[in-house]
């Protein structure tokens, strides 16, 4: 008796995943309070980690979380907030500059209104009352990644106090957070590890 035996072609499918880019809205502190407090005001917890340019000079990467109080409109959820401060990074000859930061998020809120405009928003950039120069030019999100990549270059200066902040920006979360590691990119191409915060 013979045997017939088929063989089936296996098919091998490549998945990508699409990046978004996240609405970003610039606001105002400390409007941006009630948010997350009926009161306006917040009580944060900050952690900071060194970035060393390759050209010269150390900033910090600042990290911020908090958490919206009952009877907000962000109630329950986990607020981020993160800075790059240059301001005091010396560099005697070349200067370095960074342009984007990428981050493992994993899922943005986007059901919250930072701007009380008609429709809901997923990033917030405090460009009013607070610290900082360079907003964000764009957030896009592949994956659980987020790349924020900035309006102008954040670069060292040549004296104390000159070189360049971030405004705050931050999304919010339904997950408490984590430590992680987020990646400066340099406009000349290299790269800092640093640490942050993220969801869990």
């Amino acid at each position: 008796m013979k045997r017939l035996f088929a063989v089936l072609p296996l098919c091998f499918g490549s998945f990508a995943v699409d990046a978004a880019a996240l609405k970003v809205v610039n606001v105002s502190a400390p409007a941006i309070n009630c948010v997350f407090n009926p009161a306006c005001t917040v009580a944060v917890n900050d952690t900071t980690d060194n970035v060393a340019l390759s050209a010269g000079g150390i900033g910090f990467l600042q990290s911020r979380t908090y958490r919206g109080a009952p009877g907000s409109p962000a109630a329950g959820l986990y607020a981020y907030e993160y800075r790059i401060d240059l301001r005091n990074a010396l560099a005697a000859v070349a200067i370095s500059c960074i342009d984007s930061m990428t981050i493992t998020f994993g899922p943005v809120v986007g059901t919250v209104n930072y701007d009380r405009s008609a429709e809901p928003d997923q990033v917030f950039v405090v460009t009013g009352g607070g610290l900082g120069t360079v907003g964000l030019a764009s957030a896009i999100q592949t994956g659980s990644k987020i790349k924020f990549n900035f309006a102008a270059p954040i670069c060292a200066g040549g004296a104390p106090g000159k070189g360049d902040s971030t405004f705050f920006w931050g999304l919010v979360s339904k997950t408490p957070p984590k430590a992680v590691n987020a990646r400066l990119r340099e406009s000349g191409g290299a790269s800092h590890t640093v640490k942050a915060r993220a969801p869990k």
